[in-house]
């Protein structure tokens, strides 16, 4: 049992050593525990660090391309490495990484197959009553629109088993926490949770810029997967209500029209008649969404079955490659020049060949 634990990381030269010296590497029930570094084009200290307090794997973006990028990197990374269990948790030191053996306890027990930390933000003091309560509505909506039950969803401390994560596919550019829950969710997967008590607070998030920036991003990733899953359900509702407001002022004419004054209420009918049209044309859409979907599921299956392929291929010749010569490489398993714009792999108990 190969346990990867990933740290996606932008400037987190400060924080890094005490997220890592805090990682147990001896857990009941795991074989292997390696610990993989994702640089989203930090500029500061943050690879030097991260060679030197000994991480297993470090991979790099040239850019920064935000949380939900590289957290996708980092489950392709593991994946493609052997990773049987993938825990991602932040390098700010906000989630306690002694928790660990907990948070994949259900996994290992066969109870689940994704364990989401509840982070008990009521107890947490530096979190406004108002960053609490949007904790706890978007929590709830989560709830309602994934059919599971999920007591922290903005938490990114998480564990994943291999065949979650090689079904998951981030389609958010925002962040991954909202959108993958949904997914595992609407997938029938099993999702447990287990309370843990965080950290003292080491910096600012970079990802909330306020408070209703986090919300028109979080309300917009929400809507977005959810149509991807309730195409049929959500154009339907839509077109509806249109049609209801063109059925509305039909209603409004008529009742004119048999006082005597429908002649001078033509306008009525006549956006009666346009919204009654749009909402037949939202409903057609629906209808062609819904077609689209299933193609994207008939996608994602594929997709699922590429990444078991590759990784009954792939990682023992990455393994190979990272040990003998220490070489660069790249996340789909071959030796990557640098001319190539991909992540990379390298390991880092060997010297690195550029």
């Amino acid at each position: 049992m190969k346990l990867f634990i990933q740290i996606p990381c932008y400037n987190e030269e400060a924080t890094l050593p005490l997220v890592v010296s805090s990682i147990p590497r001896q857990i009941p029930g795991v074989d292997e525990v390696r610990i993989l570094v994702i640089n989203d084009g930090s500029s500061d200290r943050t690879v030097e660090v991260a060679r030197e307090i000994g991480v297993d794997y470090i991979v790099s973006h040239r850019g920064n391309r935000g949380l939900a990028a590289t957290f996708q990197t980092g489950l392709d990374t593991c994946l493609q490495l052997g990773a049987d269990i993938i825990v991602n948790t932040d390098g700010d030191n906000q989630y306690p990484q002694a928790e660990i053996p907990r948070l994949i306890e259900p996994i290992l027990c066969g109870e689940a197959d994704m364990v989401v930390a509840d982070r008990q933000t009521d107890q947490i003091g530096h979190f406004s009553g108002q960053k609490k309560l949007l904790q706890r509505a978007g929590s709830w909506m989560v709830r309602r629109l994934a059919g599971a039950q999920v007591a922290d969803a903005p938490s990114g401390f998480r564990a994943f088993t291999r065949e979650v994560a090689e079904r998951l596919n981030v389609v958010s550019t925002y962040s991954y926490t909202l959108d993958t829950l949904i997914q595992v969710g609407r997938g029938r997967l099993k999702i447990a949770n287990v309370p843990v008590v965080t950290n003292a607070k080491t910096r600012e998030s970079r990802l909330m810029r306020g408070t209703v920036d986090y919300m028109a991003n979080s309300a917009a990733t929400l809507l977005r997967v959810y149509t991807m899953y309730e195409t049929l359900k959500v154009f339907f509702l839509v077109g509806t209500i249109v049609m209801l407001v063109g059925a509305a002022f039909v209603a409004r004419w008529m009742f004119y029209y048999f006082q005597g004054e429908g002649e001078g209420k033509v306008q009525s009918l006549v956006l009666a008649a346009s919204m009654l049209v749009i909402g037949f044309q939202v409903w057609a859409m629906g209808l062609l969404a819904n077609l689209i979907g299933s193609n994207r599921r008939l996608l994602e299956m594929l997709l699922y079955r590429v990444k078991r392929v590759e990784r009954a291929q792939v990682p023992t010749q990455a393994e190979d490659v990272a040990e003998s010569t220490g070489s660069v490489v790249g996340y789909s398993g071959s030796v990557l020049s640098d001319e190539l714009d991909e992540p990379l792999v390298e390991r880092t108990e060997e010297p690195v060949v550029r």
